[in-house]
């Protein structure tokens, strides 16, 4: 886990140094964090109890549908995050938040 930790951490920290260096060119630049998402192929690496194990850790007790981490990226890159830069936006279910 140190190794994933770490690069999650490197990743979150690449987008605040880019949002800096890239200041004023109109380019933003954000992270989408995704918890556990019951894809297909999670499904079948996973099996069904261990997919209930992951939806266990979630404050609201279920793995993401693709369509909602989907839909968190489409905000991301519309308009509608046009004043959102150097940012962390974690579609987990509240885990990283509780």
């Amino acid at each position: 886990m140190s190794a994933y930790s770490a690069t999650k951490a490197a990743v979150r920290n690449l987008a605040r140094t880019w949002a800096e260096d890239l200041k004023g060119t109109g380019i933003r630049v954000n992270v989408l964090s995704p918890g556990a998402t019951a894809t297909e192929l999670a499904k079948q690496a996973l099996g069904e109890e261990d997919q209930k194990v992951y939806a266990s850790m979630t404050p609201l007790l279920r793995m993401a549908d693709p369509a909602e981490i989907a839909a968190a990226a489409a905000f991301l890159a519309s308009s509608d995050s046009s004043f959102m830069t150097a940012s962390e936006v974690a579609v987990d279910g509240g885990l990283a938040q509780l």
